[in-house]
């Protein structure tokens, strides 16, 4: 994946929503992931349609220029609503509503401000909105109200990527419209199309759902789009419902790692990122429900609440499991070259020997895991986000020394999410976002 920070940026981990997890009203259970995983099995939907569930013929995402039409107004930043305590803010932006960060695909490399309203792009020097994306769903009465039916938002270095209902794959420069582009799909990729992510050039996705002339069962692929010449660089089927999991594959990797709904239960599939070629599979059950990727290893759920790493081959390595009378449940972790960072829900962080598994340090944290929470690596320092109350934790990645904790009093129920470029984290929940030091 594109790194947020052009040195020492890690691969980060990937998840699915599983039937369980959510309310009907879209929102989570619970906050503290620990106990609250009822066990369910993925659902079809879930899995594979995900946010790409629409009629063909419906628009997932349209986007425009602010201006008329009843285009959003850009909201003007402001100081901090409320007391902070940790690292003093560059600069604090409010936004029109609450952020809506699980339709990111991956940590963007700069501050944006997504919600049900649109995108807002700010300049990283002052927190002002530089330009304006508004999406405008279809007003339909099937329009579903749950977000991630609507379709997962991909960022690669410049621009936001898409799909239309016109079968287009919709580029947006982030922050000049003349770098705006649009590129109609071949035929063998209309019908329902979902974007997975973006790694170094390349946006990966999959399409299902298009009928075929002779009546038979509909045709599902992968496929991977070169964004230099806009072409497909390759478009391979799969006998059975497959999509690449998000992030599709580590920074430097040669796996795209995806999962595949099998007889009830989900399996991961390995193929090669510069190909489609299947390489290998290694069994999955109701308990997958993540995957991370490194440069190479490849690390999923153990089946006991902890962590299992997959060497290139598909053959099992080490495993960090819950000792005997323990109970916690590991995030996906964040691979970071010689090491990796798993963190677990209780409020513990562990840094780890990425070859032996051996843990190297171990870090307390003033705050409970949310199942939310997308820890981000960025040179020497991890960045740990917790609920809205817990605040987000800096680590020393080398001595796994806790180096600070930033808390705003403002009201919320969000977790605390991440981005950051060379220069700053953005870190924010519900309705602001913070700008804060990263050394």
């Amino acid at each position: 994946m594109q790194s947020p920070s052009s040195e020492g940026a890690s691969e980060r981990g990937a998840s699915w929503q599983w039937d369980g997890e959510e309310r009907g009203d879209g929102e989570a259970s619970e906050d503290v992931i620990g106990g609250g995983w009822d066990g369910s099995r993925p659902s079809r939907r879930r899995l594979l349609i995900g946010a790409g569930v629409l009629a063909a013929g419906g628009a997932v995402w349209a986007f425009g220029r602010s201006g008329a039409d009843g285009a959003l107004p850009a909201p003007v930043p402001t100081g901090p609503p409320t007391a902070v305590s940790g690292p003093t803010p560059a600069w604090t932006y409010r936004g029109p509503d609450a952020m809506t960060p699980e339709r990111l695909t991956d940590p963007p490399n700069r501050p944006v401000y997504l919600s049900r309203k649109g995108l807002q792009v700010l300049d990283p020097a002052r927190g002002t909105a530089a330009r304006l994306l508004v999406l405008d769903p279809p007003q339909t009465r099937d329009w579903p109200s749950d977000l991630d039916m609507l379709g997962k938002v991909v960022f690669g270095p410049d621009h936001l990527f898409t799909t239309t209902y016109r079968g287009h794959l919709e580029a947006r420069h982030f922050t000049d419209p003349a770098g705006d582009w649009s590129l109609p799909l071949p035929d063998d990729l209309q019908g329902q199309v979902r974007l997975t992510g973006y790694d170094r050039g390349i946006v990966y996705g999959c399409a299902w759902g298009r009928p075929r002339p002779d009546g038979t069962a509909p045709d599902n692929r992968l496929f991977a789009l070169r964004v230099t010449d806009r072409s497909v660089l390759w478009s391979v089927p799969t006998a059975s419902e497959e999509q690449p999991v998000t992030p599709a594959t580590g920074i430097g990797s040669l796996l795209l790692a995806c999962v595949r709904f099998v007889g009830g239960r989900a399996e991961l599939v390995a193929r090669d990122a510069a190909t489609g070629r299947e390489l290998w599979t290694a069994p999955g059950d109701e308990d997958l429900r993540w995957c991370a990727t490194g440069s190479q290893d490849v690390y999923v759920p153990d089946g006991n609440g902890g962590v299992r790493m997959l060497h290139p081959t598909g053959a099992p390595g080490w495993t960090y499991s819950p000792a005997r009378g323990d109970s916690w449940r590991a995030l996906p972790p964040v691979p970071d070259g010689p090491r990796v960072y798993v963190a677990r829900d209780h409020g513990t962080v562990t840094g780890h020997d990425a070859t032996t598994g051996d843990v190297l340090w171990t870090c307390p944290l003033p705050f409970l895991l949310d199942r939310r929470s997308r820890p981000l690596v960025v040179g020497g320092t991890l960045f740990v986000p917790g609920t809205s109350v817990g605040g987000v934790s800096a680590i020393n990645t080398a001595t796994g020394e806790l180096r600070w904790t930033f808390r705003d009093s403002g009201p919320g129920k969000d977790a605390w999410t991440l981005a950051a470029d060379g220069n700053r984290l953005y870190a924010g929940h519900d309705d602001v976002l913070h700008a804060l030091p990263l050394a």
